[in-house]
């Protein structure tokens, strides 16, 4: 299993929760990005930075990830293109998308932005908590342990 990061807009609260649970299971950690972003140190972490433009560090996420790896992104057509090709993904938030979710958060998020267009204002994201952070790494560490098993390294 690898794990990897969507990290153009990634929380700075969940970079050493990342990179803790990837030192302590020795997996490997893969962040994609369209600018370098600082991580922090640890051996396991490989950084790619794509070109800029939309969905290129999307491209290459879906490109790259196999079967039962796990994607961390808040984007959830990059969730739905994981989820299609065997992989895990959850969001910054703790929230796990999985093929019996995925498709209710796209409508939602299509309706979202159909609104926006229409002029509705929507309002954005409510801001990152350490709250949402506390909620992401119980969520990764459940993930993790369901399904990685240190045998498989």
């Amino acid at each position: 299993m690898k794990i990897f990061i969507d990290g153009d807009a990634f929380p700075n609260l969940l970079k050493p929760i990342v990179l803790r649970a990837s030192e302590r299971l020795k997996l490997p950690l893969i962040l994609v990005s369209n600018k370098k972003v600082n991580m922090g140190a640890s051996n396991r972490l490989t950084s790619h930075i794509v070109e800029a433009g939309a969905d290129k560090a999307d491209d290459f996420i879906v490109e790259m990830v196999e079967s039962g790896d796990l994607v961390i992104t808040a984007d959830i057509p990059l969730a739905d293109r994981v989820i299609t090709k065997g992989a895990h993904a959850i969001d910054h938030r703790g929230e796990r998308y999985t093929a019996d979710n995925i498709k209710q958060y796209l409508t939602m998020r299509n309706m979202m932005d159909e609104l926006r267009e229409s002029g509705v204002v929507t309002g954005g994201p409510k801001p990152f908590t350490q709250k949402d952070a506390h909620a992401f790494a119980n969520a990764l560490n459940t993930f993790l342990n369901r399904h990685y098993h240190s045998d498989s390294v």
